[in-house]
């Protein structure tokens, strides 16, 4: 993708995501943009649930591109991310050439390792995506790889291209666009971070978080869509064992659309707060009482 391209500004960029329906505040927009113009990778952290994932799903959508997504786990190795050889096929093929008879075991090896026998994972698609559009790669969670892993990227993050030993380096014509997100459940090291811009997402405002609900659930009612922001506001100020993300507010309030309601009232908090409240700890906390209490408290004009 050319410079040509890509949103000529920051508001062009944050009224692009707008017709994506993703909210982005200008520190988060600038952060993009300057990702997309200096073709660096951007690392996003945050809690669980605030939009860091969905930062690519909405880049891909905008610019028309393929979405290639990493998902990162403890164990995640090179054969599952970058590329593994099809052993199957590379012994079958060795059956039905020494049926044939006497082989060039050298000229056979040299076959055998290449590119017709290679099964491409997402790293290494993204670098060899075709066009003129490059690939969106998303590296999900890198805070739950190993860090043996996280070091493996340092190549691909700085020059776009990966090493494979059997048939050298493999460098992208055009550079995907890289976002990797993290919940920080541990530090990531700090030779990634120098190869990326960074941006911290963190929990929305009222203002923000009542414009993704309507924008994300419009068939809501203004009056259901605004109890719903500022109780999950002020449920963030309780302790929790795991505070309500964005994602959580969305479903729950998808779900009272489902069932009808028009707005909040103790019975329907104590009936579906498990929407909200994804731990046996956090329900046994909040549920009931206290739960009606953040609902009045969330109802005065100041919000205390």
């Amino acid at each position: 993708m050319t410079d040509a391209a890509l949103p000529s500004s920051i508001d062009e960029l944050q009224a692009l995501l707008a017709r994506e329906r993703y909210v982005a505040d200008r520190g988060l927009a600038t952060s993009i943009y300057l990702a997309l113009r200096l073709h660096r990778p951007l690392l996003l952290e945050g809690e669980a649930g605030v939009g860091k994932t969905e930062v690519a799903k909405v880049l891909a959508s905008a610019f028309g591109t393929e979405l290639i997504r990493l998902q990162c786990y403890e164990g995640l190795d090179v054969t599952h991310a970058v590329y593994e050889w099809n052993y199957a096929r590379q012994l079958l093929e060795i059956r039905m050439r020494e049926a044939g008879g006497p082989v060039d075991r050298a000229a056979v090896a040299a076959d055998l390792f290449g590119p017709d026998f290679l099964i491409k994972r997402p790293l290494l698609r993204a670098l060899e995506a075709p066009g003129d559009r490059p690939p969106v790669l998303l590296i999900d969670e890198l805070d739950r790889a190993d860090e043996e892993f996280e070091g493996y990227l340092l190549e691909l993050l700085s020059d776009y291209q990966v090493t494979i030993p059997e048939l050298g380096t493999i460098r992208a014509t055009t550079p995907p666009i890289v976002i990797i997100t993290s919940n920080r459940t541990r530090e990531l090291h700090d030779a990634l971070k120098r190869r990326c811009l960074y941006w911290w997402i963190d929990y929305p405002d009222f203002e923000k978080e009542y414009r993704i609900i309507t924008d994300k659930v419009p068939e809501a009612p203004a009056r259901l869509a605004e109890q719903v922001t500022r109780f999950v506001q002020e449920l963030r100020t309780a302790e929790l064992y795991k505070v309500s993300g964005i994602s959580e507010t969305l479903d729950w309030i998808a779900a009272l659309v489902a069932l009808d309601r028009h707005e909040l009232d103790r019975e329907t908090i104590d009936e579906t707060l498990g929407l909200v409240l994804k731990t046996r700890e956090d329900l046994e906390a909040i549920r009931g009482e206290r739960a009606q209490a953040l609902f009045e408290r969330s109802l005065a004009p100041t919000g205390t």
